[in-house]
C-alpha cells in the first residue's frame, strides 16, 4: 500500500529486501509475485528463505511479469532498487542468537553506502521496531526517503479493515449458535 501510494505503482518495480530470510522477506516474495514486482532477497548464506516460498514465487511472477531473485550479494540486489527494505536480524525467538546473527548480518545492513546503490528516488521501508545501528542506520531510516512511519499508518488502516470484514460476519465457533446446530440469528 504505501508502495503504490509513494510510487504510483507496483507493477514493474525493483524491489531489495536485505537481512533474513523471514516471514517478512517471505511475505514480500508472495505480495511481489502476485502484484508483478522484481522482488530481490539478499541474505547471509544459510539464511536464505524457505525453498518452496521461493519456488511458489518463481513460478508465480513469471505469470504477472514479475521476478524473485534470491542472493546473498546485498550491493548487486540494492543496485537500481526503487525500494529498499530491512527487518530487524533476530526476530522473536531468536534472541539467543542476536551476538551471532549480528556479526553474521553486519554486510547486510542498510546504512548510507548500500542505500546509495539504489535509485536516487528509492526509498527506504521496515515493518518496525527497528534496531537503529544494526539492520538500518539512523541516516538512512530518519532520511526524506524513508517511509517507514507512513508504512505503519497504513499497516494500522491494514488491521482495521481486517478487524471489520472479521467483525460483519458471524462467528462461527464451539460455542456459536451456528456450531450448536441453532438458527445462526436464533
Amino acid at each position: 500500500m504505501t508502495i503504490l501510494e509513494v510510487k504510483g505503482t507496483v507493477t514493474g518495480l525493483k524491489v531489495a529486501f536485505i537481512g533474513d530470510g523471514n516471514n517478512v522477506a517471505h511475505s514480500l516474495m508472495f505480495t511481489g509475485a502476485q502484484l508483478g514486482t522484481d522482488l530481490w532477497i539478499a541474505t547471509p548464506p544459510g539464511y536464505e528463505p524457505d525453498s518452496g516460498a521461493i519456488r511458489w514465487a518463481q513460478e508465480r511472477a513469471a505469470q504477472t511479469g514479475g521476478t524473485c531473485t534470491i542472493t546473498n550479494d546485498p550491493v548487486h540486489a540494492t543496485s537500481n532498487a526503487d525500494v529498499v527494505y530491512t527487518d530487524v536480524w533476530a526476530s522473536m525467538g531468536q534472541e539467543v542468537e542476536s551476538q551471532k546473527r549480528h556479526s553474521i548480518f553486519q554486510p547486510y545492513q542498510v546504512n548510507a553506502g548500500l542505500f546509495s546503490c539504489a535509485r536516487p528516488n528509492a526509498i527506504f521501508m521496515h515493518c518496525l521496531p527497528a534496531h537503529r545501528g544494526d539492520e538500518v542506520t539512523n541516516d538512512v531510516i530518519d532520511s526524506p526517503r524513508s517511509m517507514v512511519f507512513q508504512q505503519a499508518e497504513n499497516r494500522l488502516h491494514a488491521q482495521k479493515a481486517v478487524m471489520v470484514e472479521l467483525m460483519e460476519h458471524e462467528a462461527v465457533g464451539p460455542t456459536s449458535p451456528v456450531a450448536a446446530g441453532e438458527p445462526a440469528h436464533a
